[in-house]
């Protein structure tokens, strides 16, 4: 075989396989493009900055660990003065490939999302201005502001900003499924197999799809049948007012699911193989086997990517012009 020959082929092998990756339901999730990495280093460091907190404690990291998949792993985060939180605390992982950001939708955009924790008094118990305060006291941030946003000025819109331009890079690529989707057939079981072809098969591709497998559309939590909880968030019912939007939240993503336990947006849920069964009977009105509910747990397992490798950045002195943390007030 002449080298034109293998050239041609490895090229046609490629082209099959994005065919065949562009037939199915979930695409391939790509890899993070760094543009402007000290607009993502500055991120990095207001990502990890307690000092945006009241306590001086809780940091996005806390409700967001990157190093547990980009959860608490808590069925409700714990907030300022060690309050309960609402809600179970989606991943960070992935999460700019979702249509809006929070359970309910209520912030646009990973910008705004980030300026909801830092003046909720239930998380990280600040106010904007408070923030920005403590920011702007340190000449190591006032420099690296200055270098990025080629202004002297600081204030909450450049800090979320920043925080939005880090957590566009905490993506996932290369999972075992990826892997299959690229035409390496060998890449997962033939048990995740199985599961794949019952997952598209018992309709849960209509929720679960695109790159994120998942966050891209809202739907009720009990569709068929009434999800229990005891947790009273009301989904989308909060941001539109509309009674016909009760119980409706953003579909999650399930990249890394079994990383973001415990499940559902009451996080009453820990083991993946419950999850499985009770979405079967609750959305769709159908009952697994046992076979059928390991099967899915395969696939689903197969969707957990290479995780971030990050350097915990070196965060700069406070100064007698930072405002001090009050942990454990009110």
């Amino acid at each position: 075989m002449n080298k034109l020959s293998a050239i041609s082929i490895a090229l046609l092998s490629i082209l099959s396989a994005g065919a065949n990756a562009a037939n199915e339901p979930i695409e391939v999730i790509p890899a993070a493009v760094i543009t402007n990495p000290e607009k993502v280093e500055l991120g990095k460091m207001l990502f990890f900055e307690p000092r945006l907190s009241k306590s001086g404690f809780i940091s996005c990291n806390s409700c967001h660990n990157i190093s547990t998949g980009g959860v608490d792993a808590l069925p409700t985060s714990i907030g300022h003065n060690w309050q309960q939180g609402p809600i179970n605390s989606p991943t960070v992982l992935n999460a700019e490939y979702g249509l809006a950001q929070f359970w309910d939708g209520r912030a646009k955009d990973l910008k705004e999302q980030a300026a909801g924790p830092i003046a909720n008094p239930k998380e990280m118990g600040f106010t904007h201005d408070l923030a920005v305060d403590t920011v702007r006291s340190m000449p190591a941030y006032q420099a690296r502001f200055a270098d990025v946003y080629n202004s002297k000025e600081i204030n909450i819109d450049m800090i979320t900003d920043a925080i939005a331009e880090f957590e566009k890079t905490l993506v996932t690529p290369n999972s075992p499924f990826d892997q299959y989707l690229l035409g390496d057939k060998d890449a997962i079981s033939e048990q995740a197999k199985s599961g794949y072809q019952l997952f598209k098969d018992k309709g849960c591709v209509s929720c679960h799809n695109g790159p994120a497998v998942g966050g891209t559309m809202y739907m009720k939590m009990g569709l068929v049948k009434p999800f229990h909880t005891n947790n009273p968030a009301e989904g989308r019912k909060g941001v539109t007012g509309k009674e016909a939007d009760k119980f409706v939240f953003k579909v999650p993503t399930l990249r890394n699911i079994e990383l973001t336990y415990p499940y559902f947006h009451d996080g009453s849920v820990w083991e993946l193989e419950e999850a499985v069964n009770t979405m079967a009977d609750i959305q769709l009105g159908q009952k697994l086997s046992d076979k059928e509910v390991k099967e899915m747990v395969a696939f689903l397992n197969s969707l957990t990517g290479d995780q971030p490798q990050i350097v915990l950045p070196i965060l700069p002195p406070s100064n007698k012009n930072t405002p001090r943390p009050v942990p454990f007030a009110d």
